[in-house]
């Protein structure tokens, strides 16, 4: 055999494993690819066509432009202010909250102490508790004549509140729970505790240093990339908090707790106007994004990565 046909067969066996391989990961991935078309691509693209039509499910869809999101910025009669600004209220509380709560706990946890792994398992099993659950026994934690919390205050003679049944408070209140279920986060920052290297901690040590030191020259700097995480990942959640205020509020008292997925739901479900709720989603979706776009924007200003 030739040396212009051994290089022949040599190229073509090339170009067949080649094609055996892209196949092969194509096939593999398939399954992904098409959860996200079917799954999630495809309803988002159905969602947006409808958020411009006057859709009550029954009917056949009536296309009518942008009226629907005209008429949340603009109908004397809309909740869509009432919702947003709850909801903006809720994740300044709450986010701000969680991480400061499950950075703390995750410093105290990293700490040699007895019975750690217990301790790790006990504030973390907080976030496997359904949210059904967890809300049911809230509110009766909550209550306002019977309640533990407000035997606690009147047994220390304290001033009792009306936690979730009053205006003022249902927000404050919800935000404060949400730190019930911030295990997941101080998983992922006990993670990240663990990975700083002790020589920078060593260094501070061997220059003076105490403890404030190490936390605010090392500790805090080489956590930064996971404060982030966490910070996007619950702007995120709450944005989309539902359970809690349909649960427990059912949006009252007087709409101070109308959280926006709820507010969404309700002109879905309850006023049948699908395309209207489609509309709310997709503007959601567009507030997400701006502030997450926000987030990384500026982050490079506060973030610290090792490898810079």
């Amino acid at each position: 055999m030739s040396n212009k046909t051994t290089a022949n067969v040599k190229s073509y066996t090339g170009r067949k494993k080649r094609l055996f391989d892209e196949l092969s990961g194509w096939l593999f991935a398939s399954p992904a690819i098409l959860g996200f078309l079917i799954f999630i691509l495809g309803p988002m693209i159905a969602s947006l066509y409808l958020s411009m039509t006057d859709y009550t499910i029954v009917v056949k869809p009536n296309f009518i432009g942008f009226r629907n999101y005209v008429e949340l910025f603009t109908s004397s009669t809309s909740l869509f202010f009432q919702a947003l600004k709850v909801t903006a209220y809720y994740v300044a509380l709450s986010v701000p909250m969680q991480i400061i709560f499950s950075y703390s706990i995750a410093l105290l946890l990293h700490q040699r102490v007895k019975c750690l792994s217990f301790f790790r398992t006990a504030f973390y099993l907080p976030t496997i508790v359904p949210l059904v659950a967890s809300s049911m026994v809230w509110m009766w934690l909550l209550n306002p004549d019977l309640g533990f919390l407000n035997e606690i205050l009147r047994a220390l003679n304290l001033p009792t509140s009306q936690w979730i049944y009053a205006q003022e408070t249902v927000i404050p209140t919800l935000a404060l729970m949400s730190v019930w279920s911030s295990g997941g986060a101080m998983l992922i920052f006990l993670a990240a505790l663990q990975d700083i290297p002790n020589v920078y901690y060593e260094a501070i040590y061997i220059d003076g240093g105490n403890s404030i030191d190490k936390l605010r020259y090392v500790t805090i700097p080489m956590t930064t990339p996971t404060i982030f995480f966490n910070l996007v990942m619950g702007l995120i959640n709450g944005f989309q908090v539902f359970v809690q205020p349909y649960i427990m509020t059912e949006g009252g008292p007087k709409n101070s707790s109308l959280m926006y997925v709820f507010y969404l739901y309700r002109e879905a479900f309850t006023h049948q106007n699908m395309g209207n709720a489609c509309a709310i989603a997709w503007i959601l979706f567009i507030i997400i994004m701006a502030f997450t776009a926000l987030i990384f924007k500026t982050s490079q200003n506060w973030v610290y990565y090792e490898g810079e």
